[in-house]
Order: structure tokens, then sequence, then C-alpha cells
């Protein structure tokens, strides 16, 4: 299991770096973005995706929705596309 905690993630809320709109739900976008991430990096390690040099970073857009930015090697993000290729295959979506 891929913990927040672990080298690579970034979970701190960082209230300072962004313009705050009156009644935008932000930390809720946050905490959602940090799940969202956990639950990525857990499935491409089970995949079999080298994530040792995988950052995750938790933010929220300015309308308070979660984002996830990855940043991996080039030979996971191979790994990657390959495994979206493969269910893009298997789904009937592949172009």
């Amino acid at each position: 299991m891929y913990d927040p905690g672990d080298a690579g993630y970034e979970e701190e809320f960082d209230a300072d770096a962004m313009a705050w709109v009156r009644g935008v739900d932000y930390v809720a976008g946050w905490r959602e973005a940090v799940n969202a991430g956990e639950a990525l990096a857990e499935a491409l390690a089970a995949a079999g995706v080298d994530v040792s040099g995988l950052m995750l970073r938790a933010e929220t857009g300015p309308d308070g929705a979660g984002r996830v930015r990855v940043v991996l090697s080039a030979g996971a993000a191979h790994q990657m596309a390959a495994l979206v290729r493969s269910a893009a295959d298997r789904w009937g979506q592949a172009s």
C-alpha cells in the first residue's frame, strides 16, 4: 500500500499558495485529491508499475475541485501508457 507519508508524496495543505473565494470548500477538494492520489499510487503499484520515483501532490483548483499532480519517471510513464492501452483494448475503446 502506498502511504502518503512516504517520500515523494506531498500532503501539506498550503493555505497561502492561492487566492481564496468566500464559500468555496478548498479543504474538501484537497482531501479528495489526497485520497485520489493514494488510490492512484496503490493501483499503479498493484499493476506492476515502478512507483519508486513517483511523486504526487494534492492540491485544489480555483473552484475548490481536487487535483493531483503526478510526476513519474519516463520508464514508469511508458508502463502506465501500456496499461491504459491494454485496458482500452479490452473495453473496445482503442482508437
